[in-house]
């Protein structure tokens, strides 16, 4: 598959989000919404009935991350609303399994996320349940972070289990991607990219998004998994 760019609207203008959004519709192929509810994770961001705006006015398919206390309860609501992607974490569900299959059945694809300090090998049996595996590459909570190079072995061994079960299952990280650090997720084994502040602190959010692509691609073709 080749490198895809999902933007978190975490660093947008919460003021001007269908703005911000349509800023990327050319050069994105997913827009990442970061769902926290200030238990999971010590932020507060938003919640359905702004995914359910944005689902009116986006070009692009969203890409919710549910950072959030149960989420066996919630996720499905927000695939049911029309988000083509739900995120749950591992850390947080309590039946990811039937979580993840609900998702499913309402037409979006699902995701489980681990944290950093989250071995990945704990959840190598459900990788069959899932149509995307997310790692995160900081500290789940905020944006602007600093890329955590530790998580690196992790993506490398993700990708391994995906391989060695011959899985069609993307590998997504989040946190800290930006142009000085997408090239060794790439090489590392991921090939989903969410960018936050290195695509919506730019002048030019699409050109920048476009540029991480670039590099995405050119790492991901010299990379010995691909």
């Amino acid at each position: 598959m080749a490198p895809q760019i999902s933007p978190s609207i975490l660093s947008a203008d919460f003021a001007h989000l269908a703005d911000d959004v349509a800023r990327i519709a050319d050069a994105a192929d997913w827009v990442h919404v970061d769902v926290m509810d200030n238990h999971f994770v010590p932020n507060l961001t938003l919640g359905l009935p702004i995914v359910e705006a944005l689902l009116k006015t986006s070009a692009l398919p969203l890409d919710c991350h549910l950072m959030i206390e149960d989420p066996d309860r919630w996720a499905p609501q927000y695939a049911e609303a029309g988000a083509k992607s739900v995120t749950i974490h591992a850390e947080a569900a309590k039946a990811p399994v039937r979580t993840l299959r609900a998702i499913r059945a309402a037409g979006a694809r699902a995701s489980l996320g681990i944290n950093p300090g989250t071995a990945v090998e704990t959840y190598a049996d459900l990788l069959g349940e899932v149509d995307m595996l997310l790692l995160m590459t900081v500290e789940p909570g905020f944006g602007g972070q600093k890329f955590l190079d530790m998580v690196l072995p992790k993506v490398r061994r993700a990708r391994a289990l995906i391989r060695d079960r011959d899985l069609p299952v993307w590998l997504q990280v989040d946190g800290g991607v930006s142009a000085e650090t997408i090239e060794r997720c790439a090489e590392a084994g991921a090939d989903v990219f969410v960018a936050g502040s290195a695509v919506y602190g730019a002048d030019d959010p699409a050109e920048a998004a476009r540029r991480l692509r670039e590099q995405a691609v050119k790492a991901t073709e010299a990379a010995s998994w691909s």
